[in-house]
């Protein structure tokens, strides 16, 4: 079960950084990174086949890929953006995590303008 590996290495590295946090923090802020990065690459071919999973159901239902693809970038910028903010709580620094979420959320805003201007028009021919 890859969830006990997950878990395994959180509590692994939990401690270590525990330990190193009193007279190396340095070290600890890359080894939280590292032991997020190594989890991430755990879970990436559960990602792929749920990316796999949407791309088959957006071909089959005629959504073009412009749109698809765009919404898997939001996807990926709110989960990058989470795992950055966090990071930075973690040591401390809150207002750079709030900006990295502004950040986050402007990027996706301006993402997201061509699917709102396509539902937009898609009302536009529904209602008379």
């Amino acid at each position: 079960m890859e969830i006990i590996k997950i878990v395994g290495i959180g509590i692994v590295c939990t401690i270590f950084i525990v330990l190193l946090n009193k007279d190396r923090q340095e070290i600890a802020i890359q080894l939280s990174i590292v032991a997020g990065i190594v989890i991430f690459l755990i879970v990436l071919n559960k990602i792929n086949s749920v990316i796999e999973v949407l791309s088959e159901l957006a071909s089959k239902s005629n959504i073009q890929s412009f749109y698809f693809t765009t919404i898997l970038k939001i996807i990926g910028i709110t989960y990058i953006a989470e795992f950055g903010a966090q990071i930075c709580r973690d040591y401390g620094s809150a207002s750079v995590a709030s900006k990295i979420e502004f950040a986050a959320k402007a990027i996706i805003m301006y993402l997201s303008i061509p699917i709102i201007f396509a539902v937009v028009q898609t009302l536009f021919k529904i209602i008379p």
